[in-house]
C-alpha cells in the first residue's frame, strides 16, 4: 500500500529541509510560509500558542476551533492539515522526542503527559487569562535563551520541561480524576505498539502479552485514559486508517480490507459501518468531494 502522506521533521518548516534541528521556537509574523503540503504528518511534536486571532485545526477529520489564550498540540503520526496563521498573534514550538527526553534519567516523562500522543484526548487547551499569562512568561523565556548567542541546549530543555508540566497541572486541576501516570505509561506504550501492528488486526490479548499485563488489566487502563476498551481502541485505530485510504487513495474498499487483515471486505464494511454509520463508499465519496477536490484547487 502506498504511503498517503508526507511526512516532515522540522527542517520543513523552516524551508531548511536538511536541517536537522530538533528545536525551534518562531512567532507566526516572524515566519516565513513552509513549502509544505497542507495535508500532512509531522515526525515531531508542536506547540501553538495563540494570544489573538482565531483559527480552525483539523487533526484526522476532527476541527478544532482555536481562539485566544490557548494551546494547540500536535503529535508525531497525526494527520494534520494545514491552516494560515497570518492573521493570528502568537507562534509555534517545535520539538522532538529524543531533543525533549535530553539528559532525562526517566525515559517515560513524555509518555506522562496526557495531552500529547493521545487520540482521545483534546489537543485544544483553553486556558484563563491568568493561567495563559503563566504560560507565556515561560514562552517568553525559551524564547529568550534561543535567541543567544551562547544559547544552550540543557536550558531549553529544561525550559521546555517546566511549560509541559504547567500544562500537566492545569489540565489536572481542571479534571475530576486524573489519570494516574503508571496508567498513561502502559496505555502509550500500548498505542505505540498498536502504531506498529494495526494492519495486522491483533487481539487485544497479543498486546497485554507483550505488555506483560492481562487483558483484563489492559482494558481497565484502556477504560481509565479514554473512556473506551483496548478491543475498542484498536478496531478505532483500524478505521482511522480505513478513512485515510479511503479518502486519500484510490484503493478499492476490498484492497483496505485485505491491507488492514479483515477476513474479507463485506466484514470490513459491516465494521466500518458499525464505526462510522456509515458505508465505506458513501464515506469515500464524500471525504474524497470534501478534502481531495478542496486540495486540487488549492
Amino acid at each position: 500500500m502506498q504511503k498517503i502522506f508526507p511526512f516532515y521533521s522540522i527542517g520543513h518548516f523552516i524551508n531548511q529541509h536538511t536541517n536537522p534541528t530538533e528545536f525551534e521556537i518562531m512567532r507566526f509574523e516572524e515566519m516565513e510560509e513552509p513549502n509544505v503540503d497542507d495535508i500532512h504528518k509531522h515526525t515531531f511534536y508542536e506547540i501553538l500558542w495563540t494570544e489573538k486571532g482565531i483559527s480552525k485545526q483539523t487533526i484526522d477529520y476532527t476541527e478544532y476551533e482555536v481562539l485566544p489564550n490557548s494551546l494547540f498540540f500536535i503529535s508525531p503520526n497525526q494527520v494534520h492539515q494545514f491552516e494560515e496563521w497570518k492573521p493570528l498573534k502568537g507562534g509555534t514550538i517545535l520539538f522532538t522526542e529524543d531533543f525533549f527526553l535530553l539528559n532525562q534519567n526517566n525515559k517515560d516523562q513524555l509518555f506522562e503527559l496526557s495531552f500529547l500522543d493521545n487520540l482521545h484526548a483534546n489537543p485544544c487547551i483553553q486556558l484563563t487569562e491568568k493561567d495563559f499569562v503563566e504560560v507565556k512568561e515561560t514562552i517568553d523565556l525559551i524564547s529568550r535563551e534561543q535567541k543567544r548567542s551562547d544559547k544552550n541546549q540543557t536550558i531549553t530543555q529544561s525550559l521546555l520541561l517546566i511549560l509541559l508540566t504547567q500544562v500537566q497541572r492545569y489540565v489536572d486541576n481542571d479534571t475530576l480524576h486524573p489519570i494516574s501516570k503508571k496508567y498513561l505509561v502502559i496505555f502509550k506504550k500500548f498505542k505505540n505498539l498498536l502504531e506498529e501492528n494495526f494492519t495486522n488486526n491483533l487481539t487485544a490479548k497479543y498486546f497485554a502479552e507483550k505488555l506483560n499485563i492481562t487483558p483484563h488489566h489492559l482494558n481497565v487502563i484502556s477504560k481509565n485514559v479514554t473512556g473506551k476498551t483496548a478491543t475498542e481502541i484498536i478496531r478505532a485505530r483500524s478505521i482511522l486508517e480505513a478513512k485515510r485510504l479511503l479518502t486519500f487513495t484510490d484503493n478499492t474498499i476490498s484492497e483496505i480490507a485485505f491491507f488492514l487483515n479483515y477476513s474479507d471486505s463485506s466484514y470490513f464494511a459491516k465494521v466500518f459501518k458499525m464505526e462510522t454509520n456509515q458505508t465505506p463508499i458513501l464515506f469515500k465519496n464524500e471525504m474524497s468531494e470534501k478534502y481531495r477536490k478542496k486540495n486540487s484547487l488549492s
